[in-house]
């Protein structure tokens, strides 16, 4: 029999992709909490140099709280639990794809987070918001973090989870991390192979999966991890290549730390470190029995102290929680 025709051979690979049905599930469970997907061209339609793509509220938002992701799968894949919740306690998330990730791409060859923050910032301002609450992953952390640095007066609270930012590239060489340079960094976070997604599960969750079969492995990287492989490298290299401490700049916004106890790929070293940097102005929960991948490992308890935080007074935000 003759092999179907590349259309139909197509559409039957969709069909049976576990991650791809998996996306499909994600993506209907962002319309059914009534946010719709939207690109918006930067500097404008005509010539989108740049392409934010975002999931935002069918109706101008209230209350928007900004929710960036981390490296790894898309930004439905790492929010898809949260919606419900901020939305029933009255905020209305905004959910970009970094530039890179998903749908969101440009042309130009910056790969700063400076840039990340500027593109996002510029696509706010497009769709109207103006003033929000920020909520960020570890890489989606950093873009954060350095948005609030840029924008004081638009980015309001600022919520940081196990997000590294006051790392330094020394601190590889000296053995903080499991990895000792950046290029080791940058295979780790962009895995090609189902032993290195199996390696970055494992150091990311405290309980991984027993079984990782090899064939969903695959899949996974072929729906999820394909498209700008060299690129989220130089986005890792730019990040930590000279980075120090004594650069960071001090976050004038109130500022919640949240980290997993047990991070691998951040540890509570820089929990700590950040807290310092911050000098008061922020407050640390800790999370038992989580890993750097606490979003996913106990969404309860992040989403929780998240709302706490966003809804209480600023005089309230002090003492640090394990949780």
């Amino acid at each position: 029999m003759p092999p179907p025709p590349p259309s139909i051979a197509g559409k039957a690979a969709c069909f049976l992709s576990f991650a791809a049905a998996r996306d499909r599930c994600f993506s209907h469970r962002f319309l059914a909490a009534g946010l719709r997907p939207l690109a918006v061209h930067l500097p404008d339609a005509a010539d989108p140099v740049t392409t934010v793509h975002m999931w935002v509220p069918a109706s101008p938002p209230r209350n928007p709280l900004v929710l960036l992701h981390g490296f790894g799968a898309s930004a439905t894949w790492q929010w898809y639990p949260y919606l419900r919740p901020l939305i029933a306690a009255g905020f209305d998330p905004i959910v970009p794809d970094l530039v890179f990730f998903g749908n969101s791409c440009t042309r130009l060859p910056d790969r700063s987070d400076m840039f990340q923050a500027w593109s996002l910032k510029a696509a706010l301002d497009a769709i109207g918001v103006k003033k929000f609450g920020l909520v960020g992953v570890s890489y989606g952390g950093f873009v954060g973090y350095k948005m609030a640095a840029m924008y004081p007066d638009a980015v309001d609270k600022v919520a940081m989870v196990c997000a590294g930012v006051c790392l330094e590239e020394k601190d590889l060489a000296e053995g903080l991390f499991p990895v000792a340079g950046v290029d080791e960094a940058a295979a780790l976070l962009v895995p090609r192979r189902p032993d290195e997604v199996r390696r970055l599960v494992r150091l990311t969750f405290v309980r991984p999966p027993l079984i990782m079969p090899s064939c969903f492995l695959w899949d996974y990287i072929k729906v999820m991890g394909s498209d700008h492989i060299q690129e989220k490298t130089e986005l890792l290299h730019a990040l930590i290549s000279g980075r120090q401490l004594s650069t960071l700049p001090k976050l004038k916004q109130k500022t919640l730390i949240v980290w997993g106890e047990q991070d691998k790929v951040f540890p509570m070293e820089l929990a700590h470190r950040l807290k310092r940097h911050l000098e008061g102005n922020s407050r640390l929960v800790v999370i038992h029995n989580a890993g750097h991948a606490v979003n996913l490992e106990k969404p309860t308890e992040v989403c929780k102290s998240v709302i706490d935080f966003f809804q209480e007074p600023v005089a309230e935000d002090s003492n640090d929680e394990m949780v």
